[in-house]
């Protein structure tokens, strides 16, 4: 642990144990490990390695099998994750954590500004969905249908969707998989831009090697545990990464 860093959540012996008839799969074997707040995590692995798992289990989607998981807010106040309820995660998800998938899950009979705002209607202290648009650089394209966007286009408007309601954390898994290269770097320049200027700490998962070298911290997963754990020097933009 870094003490001169707020750690944001703290996993001890985390375990993911999924049972499917006869067969165990262990997803995840005692990961520990801690993300700061305002930090930009690339987190590697191949298919399989427990990225998904790990994210999702911080993210309050799935539950833990053992272990423990915790969340500090800017309050310094300390939420253990690991026995909460589904009503006690639900409530942990709409208030402090915004997801990003590879696919955009946006409604397409909604315009972008009406699917951003379904988010900032049950927020506490959102974002109009007009900022939260212009953010991702989509001022123009507010009553846009997600049939009248790019890929690269959705893709925004769900970044902007996950951060309208001013979450601390932005939870993002491969959300450059279903994109071109050029459009892929553009979804990474706004998850950058996000954690620069907000302040928000967020964590990629990619199998993209590259993608790491924009992160302050790379995590790298291999069989469900933490293989290596290393900072970057200095951070790459995302504008001068290549693959």
């Amino acid at each position: 642990m870094d003490a001169g860093r707020e750690v944001v959540f703290a996993t001890r012996g985390l375990t993911r144990l999924y049972r499917m008839g006869e067969v165990s799969i262990q997803a995840l074997q005692g990961v520990d490990l801690e993300l700061y707040r305002g930090e930009l995590i690339v987190m590697l692995g191949a298919s399989g390695s427990g990225k998904s798992t790990l994210l999702n289990i911080m993210g309050g989607l799935d539950l833990a099998s053992e272990g423990t998981v915790r969340y500090i807010d800017r309050d310094q106040r300390d939420q253990d994750l690991t026995h909460a309820s589904r009503r006690e995660l639900t409530r942990f998800r709409r208030q402090h954590v915004g997801f990003v998938f590879q696919f955009y899950n946006l409604i397409s009979s909604l315009t972008a500004r009406e699917n951003v705002a379904i988010v900032t209607d049950i927020a506490r202290d959102p974002m109009t969905p007009e900022a939260a648009l212009g953010l991702v650089g989509l001022e123009g394209r507010l009553d846009h249908f997600p049939s009248q966007l790019s890929g690269g286009e959705q893709q925004r408007v769900a970044i902007a969707r996950a951060i309208a309601k001013r979450p601390d954390v932005l939870l993002c898994d491969e959300p450059t998989g279903a994109l071109d290269f050029r459009t892929g770097i553009r979804v990474l320049e706004v998850l950058e831009e996000i954690n620069r200027t907000i302040g928000t700490t967020v964590a990629i998962i990619t199998h993209n090697e590259v993608i790491g070298e924009m992160a302050d911290r790379v995590i790298r997963l291999r069989d469900g545990r933490v293989d290596e754990i290393r900072a970057n020097a200095e951070r790459r933009p995302a504008a001068e990464l290549r693959w």
